[in-house]
């Protein structure tokens, strides 16, 4: 009997840990996504400033990326080690 549990609850750690990392990937595809478009408004506003928003929006992208893959790692480990 417990060990039909414990394998209900593996199972269950294992969906739990694939939904977890994608939400964090659909999450950092979509601030992305929001930080390209308001980076490409911006430069349409203020030709002039290109250079410095587009070193900003890298700065940010790679932020969010990093966050998006610690999260992801965090779901693995979680179902690997549950």
């Amino acid at each position: 009997m417990l060990a039909m549990i414990l394998a209900a609850v593996e199972g269950l750690v294992a969906i739990g840990a694939a939904f977890g990392a994608s939400i964090a990937a659909i999450g950092a595809g979509i601030g992305i996504g929001k930080i390209g478009s308001s980076a490409m408004e911006a430069i349409a506003r203020q030709p002039e400033a290109a250079g410095d928003i587009r070193s900003n929006m890298i700065v940010i992208a790679a932020l969010i990326e990093g966050v998006a893959l610690f999260a992801v790692i965090v779901a693995f480990l979680t179902m690997i080690f549950s």
